[in-house]
């Protein structure tokens, strides 16, 4: 970039190219700072949240055809949330000093923590305080919009503080950089930028499933990494043992450290993200449209933020936010009812989770591994169907419900015994 862009240029340029109306509206309330050098960079300062991912989604591409048309350049766009002037230098050097952009606004102080997340939580924690000491690698995993990716990104926006060098990256791109480089003839600059960090965080690693090349990869610059002391964590949409196409070389070095499964929020937990993203944008949502709000859409939490961020712009634009208002927003994303599984539903989900037959679980079978199977059966069921004793006890062919009571006093005590099966049973409850 040969000449200097001050803030006021853009203003009047912006004013021109956007027009009055969506000058005043959005763009007048904003900070500008362009940082030339080869790689140009525009920082964006916005007022919330919710404007930054209106100007992502709404604007970025004319804001670069903009640059292209007056600077006869296209700068690397930053949109950020209220960064105070005296962090803005900070926030350049942590742009150049991370190899993929961390996203600001994902922090711990901005993850709501319930019972759903609290251990994945604790785990994220521990290895900002304590790298590669207690647990590596690690990995969370759990559906699509739960916050494997918030955690990810808070981890390295929180080490980043302490100068540690930070790759953040999703599977597929480490794929494409691999192929990149290969195509190149440049193997040697990815193996120097991908084991000489102090945090590697991976997204979906799932992802790599099938492909034996990047695996192979992967598997040696996890080995450097892991040898050198360096973090190494992980997400991916489902536990370990249910990726398939993973090498079991690969698959046991993860098991070198620790896996933490976030499931779905609850109601309370989905209420207080709620009204976190009220307080940190400045939204006024009724008690009674936040309790509508976290009761009728799914767990999902960028679900969740998605339908906020329409409210505020709705608000935003001078729509009062009323119930009625909130029921016609959600339309499209409103949850199904959600009705209760059967006992044969549950029946085979267990058979499938334990590899044995449906009927064996019906039957009178002692075998070790089908009378723990029917024990959670029985377990299961009493939880997600409502005055199921008499029900359990004819449909596995026990004398009466005594008998249930004690399958059920057992498996508790198997419970206390083995965490584990725990996990075991809240993932067949939740394919349920």
């Amino acid at each position: 970039m040969s000449q200097k862009i001050s803030q006021q240029d853009l203003r009047e340029i912006f004013k021109k190219e956007f027009g009055y109306e969506a000058y005043n509206h959005l763009f007048s309330n904003m900070e500008y700072i362009v940082k030339s050098n080869s790689n140009d960079i525009l920082l964006i300062i916005v007022p919330n949240i919710y404007i930054e991912q209106w100007i992502k989604t709404q604007y970025n591409k004319k804001i670069l055809e903009i640059f292209e048309k007056y600077f006869k350049t296209q700068p690397e766009i930053h949109i950020n949330k209220e960064i105070k002037k005296t962090n803005v230098k900070s926030f350049k050097q942590n742009i150049q000093k991370t190899q993929n952009s961390l996203n600001p606004s994902y922090t711990f102080e901005t993850f709501i923590q319930g019972d759903s997340n609290k251990f994945a939580y604790e785990i994220a924690k521990q290895v900002c305080e304590k790298q590669s000491e207690r647990y590596n690698p690690v990995l969370f995993y759990g559906g699509t919009g739960l916050g494997k990716t918030h955690l990810l990104n808070a981890i390295g926006n929180k080490v980043i503080e302490k100068d540690k060098i930070v790759i953040y990256i999703t599977a597929e791109q480490f794929l494409n950089d691999y192929i990149s480089k290969i195509q190149s003839n440049n193997m040697e600059s990815f193996r120097e930028k991908y084991r000489n960090c102090d945090y590697l965080l991976i997204d979906d690693v799932q992802f790599f499933g099938g492909k034996q090349q990047i695996q192979d990869e992967f598997f040696h610059t996890f080995n450097e990494l892991h040898t050198k002391k360096k973090q190494i964590i992980m997400t991916a949409d489902k536990s370990l043992k249910q990726i398939t196409g993973l090498a079991e070389r690969l698959k046991s070095r993860f098991e070198w450290g620790i896996t933490a499964d976030i499931q779905p929020p609850g109601l309370e937990t989905k209420i207080e993200i709620i009204k976190q993203k009220c307080v940190i944008n400045h939204i006024e949502l009724s008690k009674d449209i936040i309790e509508y709000l976290a009761s009728n859409v799914g767990e999902n939490i960028r679900q969740i933020e998605g339908i906020t961020l329409k409210l505020n712009a709705l608000s935003f634009f001078g729509q009062s936010i009323t119930l009625t208002t909130v029921e016609n927003a959600i339309k499209d994303i409103q949850k199904e009812p959600k009705k209760n599984p059967s006992i044969d539903d549950i029946i085979k989900a267990v058979a499938r989770k334990f590899n044995i037959k449906p009927s064996e679980i019906s039957s009178k079978s002692k075998v070790k591994s089908i009378a723990k199977a029917r024990k959670i059966v029985i377990f299961i069921t009493r939880q997600m169907i409502p005055n199921s004793m008499t029900m359990i006890a004819q449909s596995l062919n026990m004398k009466d419900h005594s008998a249930v009571s004690k399958a059920i006093s057992s498996i508790n005590k198997e419970i206390k015994e083995n965490p584990t099966l725990q996990s075991e049973i809240d993932e067949i409850k939740n394919k349920l």
